[in-house]
């Protein structure tokens, strides 16, 4: 027969004064230096019935980062700098990176005659081409892909990647990565390539890291259209693109405002062409060619093009979906 086990002895002294606590006050000041907080009087819930409205809706102007950059193209090479981009941040207390809570956007270009070494990180990135002349490229392991305006090209988790420009005029795009997940979560890792630039292998135009322009409008064409849906008219590119990261290129017709909605997802809207404006969470923003707008978690929004606009939606669905977070709900 087993012996009963013992009764619970604290032993050590912080033990022993930790079970003479006389109060509640006292309690909580032994457990203080202990790193241990009681659940009971948590200084902030840790549980709430909704999201939180953290980040904040917010726009960013094409033309001025266009400016930007093209000052920046004076000031500062590529040989000094990784990527000369413009991070957009959220307008948040304590915030200078992140553009929501998972997403970061940046604007980027590149001068003619220019290379951007080569790099690989874990954080997955893509970008939308605003603005570029033939001559304009990617190369990603080792496959030289073109930049098109309104191609969107990937560069998966640690898949090496570079850029370059052998066209007659600067070329600018907006990229989007997954860095702020990976910042929360920590597995980050990167490296430069060892030879600076990625030797070249072979050229493609199509390939699973290109979707192009011409065939995002042809699919578009022959989708199905819903113009006062939450997204009008919706494609998929990829499916999803990536493992965090989910692309939607979107058609809106004039004058028609889409559904009010939110979702539970983090969404980054890119203007690949067109104007119109947008209400989120009650806020209104016009918006034209090459803007972006971010639209966090769990916030109200909806659509209104002035003419026939098409978007990209970059949003985290895949991972709040393999998580089984992923909530939607038409206002």
């Amino acid at each position: 027969m087993n012996a009963s086990p013992a009764p619970y002895d604290p032993g050590s002294s912080p033990g022993q004064a930790l079970a003479r606590s006389g109060s509640l006050d006292e309690l909580y000041r032994l457990l203080a230096p202990l790193h241990v907080g009681p659940g009971w009087a948590k200084p902030t819930p840790s549980l709430w019935d909704e999201p939180r409205k953290t980040f904040v809706p917010a726009h960013w102007r094409y033309d001025r980062a266009h400016s930007a950059l093209e000052a920046a193209g004076r000031l500062i090479n590529t040989e000094l700098a990784e990527r000369r981009n413009l991070i957009l941040y959220n307008p948040v207390p304590g915030n200078d990176y992140a553009t929501t809570r998972t997403l970061l956007a940046a604007y980027q270009m590149i001068l003619p005659g220019e290379t951007a070494r080569s790099h690989r990180h874990t954080p997955n990135a893509l970008r939308l081409i605003i603005d570029a002349e033939p001559g304009s490229y990617t190369v990603v392991d080792g496959v030289k892909l073109p930049m098109d305006p309104g191609d969107v090209l990937l560069t998966p988790n640690w898949s090496w990647h570079g850029h370059g420009n052998e066209g007659r005029a600067p070329a600018y795009w907006i990229d989007f990565l997954d860095t702020p997940l990976i910042h929360a979560l920590e597995p980050m890792f990167f490296e430069s390539h060892p030879a600076g630039y990625e030797p070249v292998a072979r050229t493609a135009e199509v390939s699973p890291m290109r979707f192009a322009w011409k065939d995002s409008l042809r699919r578009l064409e022959e989708t199905a259209a819903d113009p006062s849906g939450p997204y009008a008219t919706q494609i998929a590119l990829g499916d999803p693109a990536m493992r965090t990261i989910a692309l939607h290129v979107i058609r809106l017709s004039p004058g028609i405002s889409t559904a009010l909605h939110r979702t539970t997802a983090n969404n980054i809207y890119a203007v690949a062409q067109g104007s119109g404006l947008s209400i989120l969470d009650g806020e209104r923003f016009a918006w034209s060619r090459g803007d972006c707008l971010a639209v966090p978690a769990w916030r109200p929004h909806s659509h209104r093009a002035s003419d026939d606009a098409v978007l990209l939606r970059v949003s985290d669905e895949p991972l709040l979906t393999t998580l089984a977070l992923l909530r939607e709900e038409r206002l």
